[in-house]
């Protein structure tokens, strides 16, 4: 599957509650794997890129489906996990 597939899909947890749609895509370069699933543009987010991480996107590990639509496991722990402030970093540039 290419990445510019996933754009605009619907994200939904296991249980079938709807998250958002995909928006942009983080991917880590020195891994070339997919990062993070973000549900807002990342166009012009720098002062709140740690927020925007928590908040609204997805980790791609935590993906078990990818279709009709992107299904996620545990969206409710992903809010607890917060992104590496190396990550953060990385993105605000």
């Amino acid at each position: 599957m290419k990445i510019s597939e996933i754009y605009r899909m619907d994200v939904y947890s296991d249980s079938g509650q709807y998250l958002g749609d995909v928006q942009d895509v983080v991917i880590d370069l020195e891994k070339g794997e997919i990062s993070r699933l973000l549900m807002t543009p990342w166009k012009g987010v720098k002062s709140d890129a740690a927020s925007l991480l928590k908040k609204k996107s997805i980790l791609y590990k935590s993906v078990k489906n990818v279709g009709d639509v992107v299904l996620v496991s545990n969206p409710s722990g992903l809010k607890e996990e917060t992104a590496s402030r190396e990550e953060i970093n990385d993105l605000s540039r």
